[in-house]
């Protein structure tokens, strides 16, 4: 007979419930939240499911890399979508939720999530720890220019490189004229400079990563697609077989406009934002190619004469719609984005 089992997980234990076939609970229990906790349970039991199921959430990526390495037969799927699911219970535990993950295992109503692979992981960590870095760095700079606005102190804007070192003698001049804030330029002279050298660092590993990286190479002859926004896409899309036609990626990225219909009501609303964060290094890539790209290119100027007539925000977004179908397609092709040379009338 066919089993099935859902697993609730925590940080710390994993319910797990065994159904058969005709949705009879067979076995329940308790593991440590690893894959070798889940395969021990089941061997424990002599069990063999045809299908596990876990929700997506903190620990899914690694459990579900781990059950696969173990061989067990483990799909992650949509949380969002299963809470509708779950919900209609009226009393929640790990117990109940765990049925009802086995018993959505069973008639198959789920949507599987695809688990992006170790190295396209790596690449999503290394570009969102240097965009932490910066945040990090943009948030002290503001306070510090919070504090000394109280005293009367107003310091010059900050740009690049040297100009971070100016911000920092600034600071340390600003500290001499109170033992107070001797001790605060102190303390964040020496925390500015640390962030902004690991910044630089992580700066400098993005642009390595990409250089070497055969894809994101390829892409960034599209005008407007720099390391950062090429890196990004190919960690977020990660396969790019996973969608068949490559319009769909817009959807994917949350660029396409919300729809509402029922009976007589039919309206498209503001694009659905679906995507992960990592997405908007897109819509910055449309707004490059913009206001900044000064070569010739047919998707420049098809750009431009749309924010003409419909406004910059919308001719923004739906060239970072067309950008993120061009970066999809030349990855499945292979090919390189092909200049042409202007117009001569």
């Amino acid at each position: 007979m066919d089993y099935y089992a859902g697993l609730d997980v925590s940080l710390r234990e994993i319910s797990i419930c065994v159904i058969d076939a005709d949705g009879k609970s067979i076995a329940r229990g308790c593991c440590p939240a690893d894959p070798e906790g889940v395969a021990g349970w089941f061997r424990a039991r002599s069990l063999s499911p045809k299908q596990i199921v876990h929700e997506s959430g903190q620990l899914s990526i690694w459990l579900q890399r781990g059950l696969e390495r173990l061989g067990l037969p483990s799909v992650c799927i949509d949380a969002r979508k299963a809470h509708k699911s779950l919900s209609a219970r009226p009393n929640k535990s790990d117990a109940a939720d765990a049925e009802g993950l086995a018993q959505l295992a069973r008639t198959g109503w789920f949507t599987p999530v695809h688990v992006r692979s170790e190295t396209s992981d790596g690449l999503r960590c290394l570009v969102g720890a240097r965009a932490q870095l910066i945040s990090l760095r943009k948030d002290l700079e503001g306070h510090i220019r919070g504090i000394l606005k109280t005293f009367g102190i107003r310091l010059t804007g900050i740009g690049k490189g040297d100009q971070r070192q100016v911000f920092r003698d600034q600071l340390a001049s600003a500290g001499e004229r109170d033992p107070v804030l001797r001790a605060i330029a102190d303390a964040f002279i020496c925390a500015h400079a640390t962030i902004c050298q690991a910044a630089a660092d992580l700066d400098r590993a993005v642009k390595e990563n990409a250089e070497k990286h055969p894809v994101a190479r390829r892409l960034m002859t599209i005008p407007g697609v720099g390391p950062i926004v090429s890196l990004s896409f190919v960690a977020l899309v990660d396969d790019p077989a996973r969608f068949r036609r490559a319009v769909d990626v817009g959807a994917f990225l949350g660029l396409t406009p919300r729809r509402y219909q029922s009976g007589e009501m039919d309206w498209s609303g503001r694009i659905s934002r679906c995507g992960e964060g990592h997405a908007k290094h897109v819509v910055e890539a449309a707004t490059a190619l913009i206001s900044r790209t000064r070569r010739f290119s047919a998707l420049k100027s098809w750009a431009v004469r749309l924010a003409g007539r419909r406004g910059f925000a919308k001719a923004a977004v739906a060239t970072s719609r067309k950008l993120a179908v061009l970066m999809l397609t030349l990855w499945k092709n292979e090919t390189e984005f092909k200049w042409k040379e202007r117009a001569v009338a």
